[in-house]
């Protein structure tokens, strides 16, 4: 059993109040958020600001609910140009005593994913990094940044563009030539 705490906010179980809840606030420095940003591969993190609660959850159980803030920038995924998106979101997990990890080669993931092993430490500020980096924008665009249409061929072929691509097209050109025909 570990007696040194993953971080300074990890709190050990065995010190949990069972009939009370126990409060926390994560508010990093400059440097811890730049730190984290690099981490992120962020070009800005700034308003960070992580805060909740751990309570029991039955006999046995823990469960942690905060909400979490933050202002991300990054680059646009089309221009580059910087992104800024503001992010606030609720955040819960059920720490189980009796967790059983499915230990097969092909298993689908949980539905409920909120749900994690109890160990000796809860620690809140691994839970914010965990859900700051699930919450950051994969592919973040600029307020009209479009991606546009790349046409390749060979010289002396007619390019396939994406409209011509589209199976329903052509069918939509047959119909109507046919009601064309059909009118004449």
């Amino acid at each position: 059993m570990s007696q040194t705490p993953p971080s300074t906010t990890a709190l050990r179980v065995s010190g949990l109040a069972q009939n009370a809840s126990t409060p926390f606030q994560i508010l990093p420095d400059a440097k811890a958020m730049a730190a984290l940003a690099d981490a992120l591969e962020l070009s800005g993190l700034r308003k960070l600001r992580f805060e909740g609660q751990i309570e029991a959850h039955g006999a046995t159980d823990w469960l942690l609910t905060g909400t979490l803030g933050a202002t991300v920038t990054q680059p646009c995924a089309v221009t580059l140009k910087p992104v800024t998106t503001r992010i606030d979101l609720p955040v819960r997990r059920l720490y189980v005593r009796d967790y059983e990890e499915i230990d097969t080669p092909e298993a689908e993931m949980p539905e409920d994913d909120e749900v994690e092993r109890l160990g000796n430490w809860i620690d809140p500020e691994t839970v914010m990094i965990e859900s700051l980096s699930l919450a950051i924008p994969d592919f973040p665009r600029a307020d009209g940044a479009e991606l546009g249409e790349m046409v390749l061929t060979e010289p002396g072929v007619a390019p396939l563009t994406d409209e011509a691509a589209k199976p329903f097209a052509g069918l939509a050109d047959l119909k109507s030539q046919l009601s064309d025909e059909k009118d004449d």
